[in-house]
């Protein structure tokens, strides 16, 4: 993702308003692998300006997704999620904690043409969903306890 010097410049050669909540939002972005809900990027931003609205942090975020800068991802979790990250990648989300980490493999899914009926896919984006490694151990120790118990 582009610093936040940069995606300022990038909002004011688009002719977008450039804003100190917006760029607030930028340094939050900046750096955040985490794939962040809008409700915690604007969780996160009201510690640095108590006065930024959801409705600021949503259309800044829903701005950058337009210009490409970051991916809108809907991954089932509740929320949408945004990713800083916008190189070809795949994801793994957790369905205990809701946790996203990114997935580089080569995944390449086989359809025919015949079943596509006429459809022209665009991208392929494969989800794996699972048990993060924390909550695989918890779920681990607690199967534990219930056999010995």
């Amino acid at each position: 993702m582009r610093s936040p010097a940069e995606l300022t410049e990038l909002f004011r050669t688009r002719g977008l308003k450039v804003t100190p909540q917006r760029q607030c939002i930028f340094r939050h972005l900046h750096g955040n692998s985490m794939h962040p809900t809008a409700e915690s990027v604007h969780a996160a931003a009201v510690h640095e300006m108590p006065t930024i609205s959801l409705k600021t942090v949503y259309s800044t975020l829903n701005d950058l997704a337009a210009m490409g800068e970051i991916q809108s991802l809907d991954l089932g979790t509740g929320s949408s999620r945004f990713d800083s990250n916008v190189d070809a990648h795949h994801h793994l989300v957790c369905n205990r904690c809701g946790l996203v980490r990114d997935l580089y493999v080569e995944a390449q899914v086989p359809v025919a043409p015949e079943q596509l009926n006429g459809f022209t896919p665009a991208a392929t984006e494969v989800v794996i969903r699972g048990l993060c490694s924390t909550c695989s151990q918890q779920h681990d120790r607690t199967n534990e306890g219930d056999a010995h118990g």
